[in-house]
């Protein structure tokens, strides 16, 4: 073993695709444990106290993820340790210990500048309920990171406002920007967005639960040349027709949700039907004045696959009979208590219909990342979790 250099180990190690095949052969020798960390990317960390024990042998990481409280003291350590960091998934996991009961500091902007200064490299950001996270630690890492940025979610950091969107807004770079639940982001804030250089590059938007948002904000994402996906859910009632027939000017769209926007009526439903000719997936989940009359303009559409209608009880029969002429829809979500007030004889037709789901209670369109506040899906685009370190595994 010892005739083998480092570079040859490492190409046996490629080999080595099993993870518990390589801690194993990791514990065989100082070698291969020596090669093993040099060779490692990605790391999941589920005990952050015990990083100084284990993270100096893995110096050319790539993606680090802890879904665990950290301190800033944590993140200065990874900051000097791994200055390669590409990917930096921070999302904290929703349990009570996002509640703090033992008196714990969670990571703020001091360890997200650290971060930013030792690591220059990042290009997907994701800070998912970092509550102590706001404008200073964002807009260091957007200028540090300079145009690698192409990812960045920090949905729920309640102290994101219009200043950090002022800064996004400056990225040519930047491909997803998940802003959900960011409460205190304002029209003014998109307006940064829509007429920053971000506009020609940002492809997803979500802006879920932002409800100091309206009309006039949502006007201002007409001007994004290439948005493909944007979620709007649970913006509240000052987003109404007026800023959905302006939502529909953005012929790019593939995936829409507007989700328990109450004050949008047919009037959206179809201008979205004749100019969104991409469009693949959309969620009306509780817009409670649509009808059928405005979902019939679907019935031609090309490119529609997803349609949900949860809480949207105002269709009848003849409705979904025009709608099921969309030759490319594959999935349809009803409130299950529609049933009831269907005769029984059209029900089991469409019950027989493969992409008529009936739902109770409604269900969210899949693949949004819990955009409005639903349940959560895997964080959109970035890379996999890796294994978990621990300290017996590194010894």
């Amino acid at each position: 073993m010892e005739k083998l250099a480092d570079d040859e180990l490492s190409l046996i190690l490629k080999f080595i695709d099993d993870k518990n095949h390589r801690k194993s052969f990791a514990l065989v020798s100082k070698e291969w444990l020596r090669v093993e960390g040099l060779a490692r990317r990605s790391i999941r960390v589920l005990d952050p106290d015990s990083l100084q024990n284990f993270l100096p042998r893995f110096p050319n990481l790539l993606f680090f993820m802890s879904p665990r409280l950290l301190s800033d003291a944590h993140l200065e350590f990874v900051a000097k340790t791994c200055p390669k960091l590409e990917i930096l998934c921070l999302n904290l996991k929703q349990t009570h210990e996002n509640f703090d009961e033992s008196g714990f500091a969670d990571v703020g902007d001091d360890g997200i500048l650290a971060i930013a200064g030792g690591c220059p490299k990042l290009s997907k950001v994701s800070l998912r309920r970092r509550k102590n996270v706001g404008n200073f630690g964002v807009t260091s890492i957007i200028d540090k990171s300079g145009q690698n940025l192409t990812y960045l979610d920090v949905g729920r950091c309640t102290l994101i406002d219009d200043r950090a969107l002022d800064a996004m807004g400056r990225l040519s770079s930047i491909v997803v920007l998940n802003l959900d639940g960011c409460s205190l982001i304002t029209d003014r804030g998109l307006a940064f967005l829509a007429e920053g250089s971000c506009s020609k590059s940002l492809k997803k938007l979500s802006v879920a639960e932002c409800d100091r948002i309206t009309d006039s904000g949502v006007r201002h994402l007409q001007q994004m040349s290439c948005l493909e996906e944007l979620s709007l859910a649970e913006c509240g009632p000052k987003v109404t027709d007026i800023g959905g027939i302006a939502v529909a000017s953005i012929k790019t769209l593939k995936i829409l949700d507007l989700s328990w926007l109450i004050n949008v009526s047919d009037n959206t439903v179809t201008a979205i039907a004749q100019h969104c000719k991409d469009l693949e997936a959309i969620d009306f989940t509780g817009c409670e004045l649509i009808t059928g009359i405005g979902l019939r303009g679907f019935g031609n559409h090309k490119h529609l696959e997803s349609l949900v209608l949860a809480y949207i009880y105002n269709i009848s029969a003849t409705d979904l009979d025009v709608l099921l002429q969309c030759q490319s829809l594959s999935y349809i979500v009803l409130d299950k208590r529609l049933r009831r007030w269907m005769p029984r004889a059209v029900v089991d037709n469409f019950d027989m219909i493969s992409r008529l789901h009936w739902r109770f209670p409604a269900l969210s369109m899949e693949g949004w990342g819990g955009v409005g506040g639903r349940k959560e899906q895997p964080v959109p685009d970035m890379k996999q979790p890796a294994p978990s370190i621990s300290p017996h595994y590194t010894r």
